[in-house]
């Protein structure tokens, strides 16, 4: 393989996004990155393996490996572009479908080349009506691809991004998780192996398929190169979506949203599924796994929210699980009335009613859910609750004496943070 000469530092994903500006067009994106490679098959899996890049949606898993146990099957299903972004306080995905769905594109069609299918659904929620609009008018404007592609809108929801839903849903049937296994990529879309890959994993793809691993290892560490897209919102000057190198100290990463906009009481990272640290803590962190793993901390879906002093963490937290038990899929009884439960009990914490056993019973819930459903929606819930109420242990008592005076922060719940995104 031959490759272009890449961008120097950052941006990469970003490259050639105006502020305030619409979709990047098809002749607009090839003088920024260069017309679609022509790329052989197995050097493609091989070049992406030895870039490191792993997926973006949340499981972190190794993007070589999905490709190449797709590959190695029989009668491939269509490419999947997993555009669900149901995590509330996300909005990188969106902004890349929206704003630069060539790069997506791109993406999905060589993926598609590289594991033998010929065809691509891109799969997303029935809101983002900007999104939808741009992605119709790129597949109109791409007469050169050498498969089909297609733009499925489905039903809101948050667990209706999980992968088994997601297959669940394109086979006409209800757009619930389905116990595993068998995975996608053993039989998915009607019985077939099936890639399922998030937009900006895809995205990352294009760029490693025209400038090489070694060029995306320019940026990062040797154990989590490249970039990353970081939704940051909350008590910060400027919330948006940034592109940040992995191994960027936290504290940068809240100076890249402006900085915040009056002291902080703690980081959530990773989103709801995330995991709550208190800020001196977290800004001693680095966008790195090995750093997020000695706190239990993962980056998930590119989520930062920080929290300010003068909101309620503990109130914020109640919101928020309230809101996770709500969106149970409804078919598993640990999660319905397990997180229903939980979601009680958090809530007569941060109203002052609760009995003072009550925070020792809440964390025996969240270890009796763990690993007891179809989809790990009880096992995120359950991590962000155990953060919270050791993160927010002091304003329990705070509560029951009724001492707190805190504003609502107003965590955003049922909808993205940031519509467009800023740039970094």
């Amino acid at each position: 393989m031959t490759f272009a000469d890449g961008h120097d530092g950052l941006p990469r994903l970003l490259a050639g996004l105006e502020p305030g500006g619409g979709a990047v067009s098809l002749a607009a994106h090839t003088r920024v990155h260069g017309p679609l490679p022509r790329v052989v098959t197995h050097q493609l899996i091989e070049e992406v393996e030895r870039s490191g890049l792993r997926g973006r949606g949340g499981a972190d898993f190794p993007t070589a490996r999905k490709l190449r146990a797709v590959a190695e099957r029989r009668r491939v299903g269509p490419v999947i572009v997993n555009g669900s972004e149901t995590e509330p306080a996300s909005a990188k995905d969106r902004l890349l479908l929206s704003r630069l769905p060539h790069l997506v594109l791109d993406g999905a069609v060589l993926a598609a080349d590289a594991v033998g299918s010929r065809q691509v659904i891109v799969k997303v929620g029935e809101n983002a009506v900007d999104a939808v609009a741009a992605l119709d008018a790129a597949i109109a404007a791409r007469d050169r691809d050498p498969v089909s592609i297609e733009v499925v809108t489905a039903p809101e929801g948050y667990v209706a991004g999980e992968e088994s839903a997601v297959v669940h849903y394109l086979n006409g049937g209800d757009q619930l998780p389905t116990f595993i296994p068998p995975r996608p990529f053993e039989r998915g879309y009607r019985g077939r192996p099936t890639l399922i890959q998030n937009p900006e994993t895809l995205a990352q793809v294009a760029l490693v398929a025209r400038f090489g691993s070694r060029w995306y290892r320019e940026l990062g560490t040797v154990a989590d190169p490249g970039s990353a897209l970081v939704t940051i919102t909350g008590a910060v000057r400027a919330s948006g979506v940034y592109e940040l190198a992995f191994g960027t100290a936290m504290s940068d990463l809240l100076a890249a949203a402006g900085g915040p906009s009056e002291p902080l009481r703690a980081l959530l990272v990773g989103g709801y599924f995330g995991t709550w640290m208190e800020a001196s803590r977290a800004k001693a962190l680095r966008l790195a796994r090995e750093d997020l793993r000695t706190v239990g901390c993962t980056l998930g879906s590119g989520v930062l929210i920080a929290l300010g002093e003068s909101s309620c963490g503990l109130h914020e937290s109640a919101r928020v699980i309230a809101y996770l038990a709500g969106q149970s899929a409804g078919q598993c009884g640990p999660c319905v009335y397990g997180l229903r439960a939980i979601a009680d009990s958090v809530a007569a914490l941060a109203d002052g009613v609760a009995h003072p056993s009550e925070h020792r019973r809440v964390l025996g819930w969240t270890s009796d859910v763990r690993g007891r459903g179809a989809c790990h929606h009880p096992d995120g819930a359950a991590r962000f609750v155990e953060s919270a109420l050791s993160v927010f242990s002091e304003e329990i008592e705070e509560h029951r004496s009724g001492r707190c005076r805190a504003v609502p922060a107003g965590l955003p719940l049922g909808g993205p943070a940031v519509a467009g995104g800023r740039l970094r």
